[in-house]
């Protein structure tokens, strides 16, 4: 049977940071220490203008394929994530693969999702290398959130942060690679919940951009014209559904929760995560966090922090690593990686 590997990850931030203290600034009622102590996020990274998630996107790739020297012309399929293309049409994925020099004999394509999407994505290269469609494929994450979010919007603001991240996943392993074997695949979807994260106005069903700036309960500015997020709801499906697809994921590899080494799951924030964390009775040791500096960037928030355990150590030859992504959607996926 054909085996998939994650071999290399890079990551693009954009230049323009959005710190605590100005945000602080703009929403005196909270304070910096109140805003870390909520999302456990110090600054974000945040796009100009006229920055697209397709121009984070050609950053990350450029990265990866720089860093280790890879040869383009092996590059066989292109596949971006995300919610955020810079058309309606054309695909972006097509687009990079010209702005990249890949070769024409390449595939490519865009899929629309969000924070499970580097799973989703780990799943949907998988079975293009098993099925023998292609060899080496460049999986791209990228989101420009900010773009979405109301200016007064003091929620989302301090959540989520822009980002793009690329990775190579091959067919056989590499000898400088990563070499983390994919293993089986664990989903979860509830449309029902389509409406918790969405943004409303834009596209064909509603197409004029005709919202109100509302006031909720909590003093922030909604509009159908931006992003909404209902927070408590998100977090009350992912605290009550992460625990039961962890546990599916892991019997379906045929292993228990003691044979992971490191969890690595969204980044959504801190705070979220510890409470996942604990109904998964993973331990503390063992669970990877690290969104400090960058905030929650939706599909781009596990390879990030899988780029960041590889460097530092807390990922190691041999480890098996548990990956999971949930929220928009509503949108769950987790698998096993077997470095």
């Amino acid at each position: 049977m054909k085996h998939a590997y994650l071999q290399y990850i890079a990551y693009h931030l954009p230049d323009d940071i959005l710190d605590n203290e100005t945000l602080s600034v703009r929403y005196p009622e909270w304070s910096v220490a109140k805003i870390e102590e909520k999302t456990s996020i110090k600054y974000r990274h945040i796009c100009k203008q006229d920055e697209t998630a397709g121009d984070l996107a050609l950053k990350a790739a450029e990265k990866l394929l720089d860093e280790y020297e890879i040869n383009k012309e092996e590059i066989d399929f292109v596949i971006l994530c995300t919610q955020s293309p810079d058309y309606f049409l054309p695909t972006t994925a097509c687009l990079l693969q010209d702005k990249l020099g890949l070769s024409k004999k390449c595939g490519a394509f865009d899929f629309n999702l969000g924070c499970s999407g580097f799973i989703y994505g780990l799943g949907i290269a998988k079975g293009l290398i098993v099925s023998s469609q292609a060899n080496k494929i460049l999986l791209i994450t990228s989101e420009t959130y900010s773009k979405y979010i109301h200016p007064d919007d003091k929620s989302n603001r301090t959540i989520f942060g822009d980002a793009a991240a690329a990775s190579l996943i091959s067919a056989t392993e590499i000898e400088k690679g990563l070499n983390a074997k994919i293993n089986d695949f664990e989903y979860n979807t509830d449309g029902g919940g389509g409406d918790l994260l969405i943004v409303k106005n834009g596209g064909s069903r509603f197409p004029v951009k005709n919202g109100l700036d509302v006031v909720d309960e909590n003093g922030n500015i909604r509009n159908d014209n931006h992003l909404f997020m209902d927070g408590k709801a998100i977090f009350n499906y992912t605290a009550f559904e992460v625990p039961k697809m962890i546990k599916s994921v892991l019997e379906k590899n045929n292993i228990t929760l003691s044979d992971i080494d490191v969890a690595v799951f969204h980044q959504a924030n801190a705070y979220m995560l510890n409470i996942v964390r604990s109904r998964c009775n993973i331990p503390s040791e063992k669970f990877y966090i690290n969104l400090q500096d960058v905030g929650n960037t939706v599909s781009s928030t596990i390879p990030i922090a899988l780029k960041r355990a590889i460097e530092d150590k807390t990922i190691h030859n041999g480890a098996k690593v548990l990956l999971a992504g949930f929220g928009v959607g509503l949108s769950m996926g987790a698998t096993v990686l077997t470095t």
